[in-house]
């Protein structure tokens, strides 16, 4: 398996959580991850990555025995002909 990296997005206090990119080779997959507060409620930055640390080791465990894989590619819709009526 190659190295799994993640991105961390913009906080959303309304869901309390980050959106968060986990890539590993092909592989891209992205969950919302539960941000960590600090005691006033506010967004605890250092402690969030903290935490999207421990979920990218599961997401790699996850990859690595193939739970977590590239999707398969969208089927192709074919183009439908007006018809005249």
């Amino acid at each position: 398996m190659t190295e799994l990296t993640s991105k961390i997005g913009v906080f959303d206090p309304e869901s309390r959580s980050v959106p968060v990119s986990f890539t590993s080779g092909d592989i891209k997959h992205e969950r919302r991850v539960n941000a960590v507060l600090k005691d006033d409620g506010t967004y605890d930055r250092a402690a969030t990555k903290e935490r999207v640390a421990e979920v990218a080791r599961g997401v790699a465990q996850k990859i690595g025995l193939g739970v977590i894989t590239v999707p398969p590619p969208e089927p192709e819709i074919p183009a439908v002909e007006p018809t005249a009526e």
